[in-house]
């Protein structure tokens, strides 16, 4: 049967601009997919990897280089070998998901056999003054988790001052790659002393060799050095933690694969994202299932949400998705 297939460029304002290390992010560029088959409807979003030069117009040519085998109705498997991990993978293969639930009458987690809990997200802070991040972190003072971009400037001043701002928070630190392994071991002694939970991606993708068995005293989060189940086994060998991104590794089908991959390496998990509406963030919840660090709070950093889009308890309590929304 004939599969419609629509494919719709996005922009969302976000409140304020994020600035992590090298950039800085005023909008959600990402794109939609919908995918129609007699009258029922499936629907992801990707937006891919900046760092991997992925715009919303590559997206875009990538999706329409297999628009005739998806209208031919592929299943998600044969997906797998038709796009590379990505952004575009992963908005097709998140619609093929919701299709095949709509299709089934099933909710995702009788597709995937898991009972969803809630999750707790982190709220992210950007990279800023010590004063203004600190200030941020008290703005969150109702979440208990909060994940704080730093660069290689004055990175143990503004944690010891959003520590003070925020003594009861679990906190994990987000470095994108600013770091060597110099700066890691400096800083590191008195991250100690700050009760750092994790430290996501010290060092640059592919300059991360130094950290092969490295005993690091606080956990190391693999992020742009995993992106896709190709990449596992050189990370396992020199992080604790695998952040899981469905941008990154082309959708939720790489993603459980990835969880399972992971844990038989008795590795830490933690779900990210790349900036996202509800629409991103639903079947990454299934990811967070999983996962000890939970980093869904896209949808609060944008102007406005999609309809149907997640809910945010003031303390950071994400409810599964409806169906409505997505799954």
């Amino acid at each position: 049967m004939t599969v419609s297939v629509s494919i719709e460029r996005v922009s969302i304002p976000l409140h304020e601009p994020l600035v992590i290390t090298g950039h800085s992010f005023s909008h959600l560029n990402t794109v939609w997919v919908t995918m129609e088959r007699e009258g029922v409807i499936g629907r992801g979003e990707g937006t891919g990897s900046y760092y991997l030069g992925e715009t919303q117009d590559s997206i875009v040519e990538e999706i329409e280089s297999i628009t005739p085998a998806l209208e031919s109705g592929i299943s998600r498997e044969e997906l797998q070998d038709l796009l590379p991990p990505g952004g575009a993978r992963n908005a097709v293969d998140c619609a093929l998901w919701d299709l095949e639930c709509k299709e089934a009458g099933q909710t995702i987690w009788e597709r995937v056999g898991v009972t969803p809990p809630e999750l707790t997200t982190v709220a992210t802070i950007g990279v800023g003054e010590p004063d203004i991040m600190a200030e941020h972190a008290r703005r969150w003072s109702s979440y208990p988790h909060l994940k704080i971009k730093l660069s290689a400037e004055s990175p143990v001043e503004k944690m010891r001052a959003i520590r003070s701002a925020r003594p009861d928070a679990v906190l994990v630190v987000d470095a994108n790659q600013a770091w060597s392994f110099a700066e890691l071991q400096e800083y590191l002694p008195a991250l100690v002393e700050l009760d750092i939970a994790m430290i996501e991606q010290p060092l640059p993708r592919g300059g991360d060799a130094e950290l092969e068995g490295f005993d690091s005293p606080i956990p190391l989060g693999a992020d742009e050095s995993c992106l896709s189940l190709a990449e596992l086994d050189s990370a396992v060998s020199r992080y604790d933690v695998i952040n899981i991104k469905l941008d990154k590794c082309g959708g939720l089908t790489e993603a459980l694969a990835m969880v399972e991959a992971a844990q038989h390496a008795g590795k830490r998990l933690m779900v990210g994202n790349m900036t996202g509406s509800s629409l991103s963030m639903a079947p990454s919840f299934v990811v967070g299932q999983f996962c000890e660090f939970v980093d869904i709070d896209g949808p609060l950093l944008l102007r406005h949400d999609i309809d149907h889009g997640l809910t945010y308890s003031p303390e950071g309590v994400v409810s599964p998705p409806s169906s409505e929304l997505w799954g």
